[in-house]
């Protein structure tokens, strides 16, 4: 059979481009995502199920027994049909050479960075974008090859990140930079045939690392904002961040959904950093090294109170 446009995904946001896809510019002809199985041994953050899709707008929906494509099933499955286009949304795994050459116009997704790429290339960006302060977001849409975030542009967006944002609002912001490209992506695809790229990029090389959720623990020993930053870069639909009221166990572990700085000029300094100075409708005051930060939003087996030390 043959499948002129495919869309890779396994969260809610790649149901968030198929439905954009299929409302505003094309049939989707198929979606590969992965089978629930595979969550096993991936940790996949916003994983969505998206077999549902079939029922909602008649796509077929192939679920791999593999993240990274290798799988039996799925090698026999790309080797027995033939491809046009392929939108990548939602999926944290390189594509194999064997699906990339089986795709007459290639295979094209989403990376960005605060500067160009090569720069930013890695793991969670816009996470580590948050994290680290940056205040704008380069979005591109590039063509796949064996390697990752290669600089093979086709378009680029930019978005600014706030201090207001958490990582879900810049994933709103992503999505509404993403529709745009892949607008711009396929009419041009439709109308031309082809889709040209540039690789000549005079930046250079940089990475973001991997994260898992440990790498959310808060060290009360940081600076405000460096606190401020990674709580709303790993907030929902992300694990969050924590720390413990006490010892470093289950019981003890508080996981903050939303905080934001409090006050730089009040005399803390009767308290130890990390210590709850006062607790206002259930919101804990912390004292941080160069001032206070407010928790909005926890998850705790223990109550937070005044004098407690969360580490």
């Amino acid at each position: 059979m043959h499948y002129k446009v495919v869309v890779f995904g396994v969260k809610d946001t790649s149901e968030n481009i198929i439905d954009f896809i299929e409302k505003e510019l094309c049939k989707v002809d198929l979606v590969m995502t992965i089978a629930p199985k595979v969550l096993e041994h991936n940790q996949v953050s916003g994983f969505k199920g998206l077999s549902f899709l079939t029922e909602k707008y008649g796509i077929p929906v192939y679920e791999a027994e593999s993240y990274f494509l290798n799988d039996d099933k799925t090698v026999e499955f790309i080797k027995n049909n033939t491809f046009d286009l392929g939108i990548v949304m939602g999926w944290q795994r390189l594509i194999p050479p064997h699906v990339l050459d089986a795709f007459k116009a290639g295979i094209y997704g989403f990376h960005g960075n605060s500067g160009y790429l090569p720069f930013g290339r890695g793991r969670s960006p816009l996470n580590w974008s948050m994290i680290l302060g940056d205040t704008r977001f380069n979005l591109n849409l590039f063509r796949y090859d064996e390697k990752a975030d290669s600089p093979n542009v086709f378009a680029t967006e930019m978005f600014q990140i706030n201090e207001h944002d958490d990582i879900r609002t810049a994933q709103y912001k992503n999505m509404i930079c993403s529709k745009s490209l892949i607008r711009k992506l396929v009419t041009t695809y439709m109308e031309k045939g082809e889709i040209p790229i540039h690789t000549d990029s005079k930046d250079f090389d940089s990475w973001y690392n991997k994260r898992t959720a440990a790498d959310g623990k808060i060290d009360f020993h940081e600076r405000t904002r460096n606190i401020y930053n990674l709580i709303r870069g790993v907030a929902a639909p992300f694990p969050g961040a924590f720390c413990y009221a006490g010892e470093d166990s289950d019981e003890n572990k508080v996981t903050v959904w939303q905080a934001h700085p409090f006050d730089e000029m009040i005399d803390f300094s009767g308290y130890a950093p990390g210590e709850i100075a006062d607790v206002f409708d259930g919101k804990p005051i912390v004292r941080t090294v160069d001032g206070s930060l407010i928790i909005d939003k926890y998850d705790s087996t223990k109550e937070l109170v005044t004098g407690m030390v969360l580490r």
